[in-house]
């Protein structure tokens, strides 16, 4: 996908924030729209489809929490990228966001070059999904590659982009160990910072989901990892 057809959606309540996040990216070639709230930000997604969110968390009507997890609900926009640029760098809040259906927390304050870098990585993502994207029966369990949602016992499950991504890797290879390093590289990318932490919510997210018997019954896939 060439950048002229990528759209970004900044969502932030400080408009210099706006300016000169927009300015960074559209100078790389990108299509900008934006939003101050997050309640504004769902409408706008709606509207333009973006493949990717940078949201800010703290803002006024609805901050950006609430917001992902409302945009994670949009059939549409499972595909899009949602990625948390604040102030709030704290441990807790930053599994708030994965837990809410986050790809990735930037926190701020960042450099330009250093952001628009970490945008680029992200947006590496999209490079990965294909028409020809292999479908998988594992377990009872249908896993469809192109609409990133599964189906169990006649019950459609469509799960957010890297739960999804992570569960189809793990189911990919049924008894295979993978190590932590090599799951961080096939679902995050290898430029992408995030901790084994990010591995831990998004596997617990999907025991959740889909039921911790089933997840085991699958040959351990994804309940064994190396360190």
């Amino acid at each position: 996908m060439k950048k002229k057809d990528i759209k970004i959606l900044l969502v932030d309540d400080e408009q210099d924030i706006l300016e000169i996040v927009g300015y960074n990216l559209s100078q790389e070639g990108f299509k900008i729209v934006t939003a101050s709230n997050g309640k504004e930000a769902i409408a706008v997604a709606k509207k333009e489809r973006p493949q990717l969110i940078i949201m800010d968390v703290m803002m006024p009507e609805m901050d950006g929490m609430e917001a992902c997890e409302n945009i994670r609900k949009i059939p549409e926009l499972s595909n899009t990228i949602i990625t948390f640029l604040t102030a709030r760098s704290e441990d807790y809040s930053q599994v708030a966001g994965f837990d809410v259906g986050a790809d990735d927390y930037i926190a701020k304050p960042i450099k330009p070059k250093l952001l628009v870098s970490k945008v680029k990585a992200l947006l590496r993502r999209l490079k990965d999904d294909s028409p020809s994207s292999e479908n998988l029966n594992v377990g009872g369990i249908e896993i469809n590659r192109e609409e990133y949602k599964i189906v169990m016992d006649g019950r459609e499950i469509v799960l957010p982009r890297k739960e999804f991504e992570l569960f189809y890797l793990l189911a990919s290879k049924p008894g295979k160990v993978f190590k932590r390093e090599e799951i961080l590289d096939k679902v995050w990318g290898n430029e992408v910072i995030v901790g084994g932490r990010t591995i831990d919510v998004h596997i617990r997210k999907l025991r959740e989901k889909i039921g911790e018997d089933l997840f085991k019954t699958i040959k351990g896939v994804g309940y064994k990892f190396e360190i």
